[in-house]
């Protein structure tokens, strides 16, 4: 096991900071360190301007066949980019992209403000005969395959509005025709959130439209957010730059599209599944063949071909980036040998006739080559990262040391399909190996660490001092070492939350390192903790998916599942088991508190104490916030027999979780 990065960096903090002994036997002539001040925020620093420079020259940037490949089959756009929702409030716009032209500022790594003009890009676009995209106009892309008679939409976007918008330039352009079904390639909100713009509940229940998904699709599309949705959400505000504004210091992109639209988010149940590689349908007229990838991007995912039209739809396994294996917002790790195998598969089944490779972001690629070479590539790419993450920890190196030492694919300085502005290697390889490792690295010392804010305070403590502290990071800040700033000026926010220096030193380096880096969620991130720092919490953005659909999709049991998350044992003492039957679906589900645990039972428990009778839309209701448990009780909605101060105990033994919770400051 290779030293700890943390330990050696430490180490070389409290010889520069604590001891005096290094002061003073340098040698008499040695010039002052140059004096410090912070860069005005928002300007990059001589190091970044450097360091962005030198990436450039590396890159073949005068290729201009992803140029040519986002552009081509144009046929019109929405004005400006610019949709609103009923009430004329604008839900997405992309013309506050209209700054992305010319060279890349010093501001944005050149790589990914390539991408953000590529992104940047709007309209309605003939894929093939029959396949036109609808880009620009979510973070996801929605593709319309015209079938006999209507047509089969894949991937709706993320809200009714943006999917209702794209539908109508669709029809303006090409004939109005009617949606015949409806394809959601995997289980992520953005690829089924705006269904209701395009279908209505009479036209699934009449039989007028089909709704097609992988096996496992509702589970996993409702079952993801309900447990941890309150920390996902917090942390998505961070990864999609929630309340930064766009600009050349601001937000650019997102690495699969520019950031999430703000209208409704809907969900719809699949009226069938595919549930095996190989299955064939037909749909509307036109000839599908699916290959199922579960564990790849999503839990439950599909990709498929359209043998009349030569065309192969890839979901989110081959887009123009390197994906995320884990994302910053929070998720199960991601299975990099699956990702890589199931595009094998579609290579084998379908790479000899493909002449058109389309995903549900970003823009396709033409030409069998061309095709081949995409499926190759990220079939490799993911393979060299879980192969060489495995080879390096087999080795004895643990997770940091893997993401620094890993490398890349000869084929990656050349193809930027496969560049990280999404995902990262160094970030895919660290997911990696939590996939087979867990969090602890094996080192002794890290198998029980402390709490961050009591190391932090040791650590100021051992460096003598936040005024040494601060001394070593602005020397170090003055040296372009931002990850190290990053490092020691955490500990000491965590130790002294209130020092502004502090703050507004970590506040500059998250912003160099967003500058440098070319995954665009990366530099969302550090840009939105560089934002908190120094303006505190804004809780202002968008805060929660929560809406009818999903609270009325969650199953009941899963429900009290994601109730008992909330239970705080130091809130109740004692025990109590209580009844919940549901008048509307008839289920019944008991809840018990014992020993600072809730469980729940299916059909309830026989020695229950209190009964608690009403029904689950009403229990959606007070969910969805339109009524409270003690407003539902004074109407007589909500009906307790038995013991009502358990019911009481019961209710007052969960929290309410913050969403707007601290992440860069404790």
């Amino acid at each position: 096991m290779r030293p700890s990065f943390i330990a050696a960096a430490i180490a070389a903090l409290c010889l520069n900071a604590c001891g005096e002994q290094a002061r003073t036997n340098a040698p008499s002539g040695d010039a002052a360190a140059p004096a410090f001040s912070l860069p005005t925020p928002g300007a990059a620093t001589e190091a970044t301007k450097k360091k962005n420079a030198a990436f450039a020259k590396e890159l073949p940037l005068g290729d201009s066949q992803d140029f040519e490949d986002a552009r081509r089959g144009f046929l019109g756009a929405i004005d400006g980019g610019v949709i609103k929702n009923e009430n004329g409030e604008v839900v997405w716009s992309q013309s506050d992209f209209d700054f992305l032209k010319g060279p890349a500022p010093a501001t944005v790594n050149p790589s990914l403000w390539r991408q953000a003009q590529l992104n940047a890009i709007h309209g309605l676009f003939e894929v093939t005969d029959g396949v036109y995209q609808l880009r620009g106009y979510d973070l996801s892309v929605m593709t319309l395959i015209r079938g006999e008679t209507g047509w089969i939409v894949v991937d709706p976007l993320l809200s009714k509005e943006t999917s209702r918008a794209a539908l109508a330039l669709a029809n303006e352009k090409l004939g109005a025709r009617p949606v015949k079904a409806v394809i959601f390639t995997h289980s992520h909100v953005d690829h089924f959130g705006g269904a209701r713009g395009v279908v209505s509940d009479d036209d699934v229940a009449s039989g007028r439209v089909r709704i097609i998904a992988p096996d496992g699709f509702a589970e996993a599309a409702i079952g993801e957010n309900v447990l941890a949705g309150n920390a996902m959400a917090r942390r998505a505000a961070f990864q999609f730059g929630a309340n930064i504004l766009p600009g050349p210091s601001g937000l650019v992109d997102s690495g699969i599209g520019k950031t999430i639209s703000k209208g409704v988010v809907g969900f719809m149940k699949p009226t069938e599944t595919v549930k095996h590689t190989g299955e064939r349908k037909i749909i509307d007229g036109v000839e599908f063949e699916f290959v199922m990838a579960p564990d790849t991007e999503a839990p439950a995912e599909i990709l498929f071909y359209l043998p009349q039209k030569k065309a192969l739809c890839v979901a989110e396994l081959a887009t123009t980036t390197d994906h995320n294996l884990l994302t910053l917002r929070g998720a199960k790790v991601r299975d990099a040998l699956a990702w890589s195998r199931a595009l094998d598969t579609a290579l084998e089944m379908f790479g000899d006739d493909a002449q058109v490779l389309f995903a549900s972001h970003n823009w396709p690629v033409w030409g069998n080559d061309r095709v081949r070479r995409r499926l190759e590539h990220h079939r490799d790419l993911y393979r060299y990262i879980h192969d060489q993450t495995l080879r390096l920890a087999n080795e004895g190196y643990a997770m940091n040391e893997i993401a620094d030492m890993i490398g890349a694919p000869d084929f990656l300085k050349a193809d930027f399909s496969t560049h990280g502005y999404y995902g990262a290697i160094a970030h895919n390889a660290r997911a990696t190996y939590q996939r087979y490792f867990g969090w602890w690295d094996g080192v002794p010392a890290h198998l029980d660490p402390l709490p961050p804010e009591e190391e932090a305070r040791h650590y100021v403590e051992l460096a003598g001092g936040a005024d040494k502290m601060i001394e070593n990071a602005e020397t170090a800040f003055n040296k372009g070492e931002y990850r190290w700033v990053a490092t020691i000026m955490n500990q000491l926010v965590f130790a002294e939350p209130n020092n502004r220096r502090a703050k507004n030193l970590l506040a500059a380096a998250y912003e160099q390192l967003g500058f440098q880096t070319e995954s665009a969620i990366w530099r969302n991130y550090y840009l939105q903790g560089a934002k908190e720092l120094r303006d505190g919490v804004d809780k202002s953005g968008r805060s929660d998916l929560a809406n009818p659909d999903f609270v009325k999709a969650i199953p009941t049991p899963d429900y009290f599942d994601a109730l008992a998350v909330r239970f705080n044992p130091k809130k109740m003492s004692g025990s109590l088991t209580i009844n919940f039957e549901f008048s509307d679906t008839g289920e019944k589900i008991g809840v018990k508190i014992a020993d600072g645990v809730e469980e729940q039972k299916t059909g309830g428990y026989k020695d229950a104490t209190a009964t608690v009778k009403t029904s689950r839309a009403d229990l959606d209701d007070i969910t969805l916030g339109r009524a409270t448990f003690q407003g539902e009780l004074a109407k007589g909605r909500i009906k307790v027999e038995g013991n009502p101060v358990d019911f009481g105990q019961y209710l007052l033994a969960h929290d309410k979780f913050d969403r707007w919770f601290n992440v860069v400051t404790p």
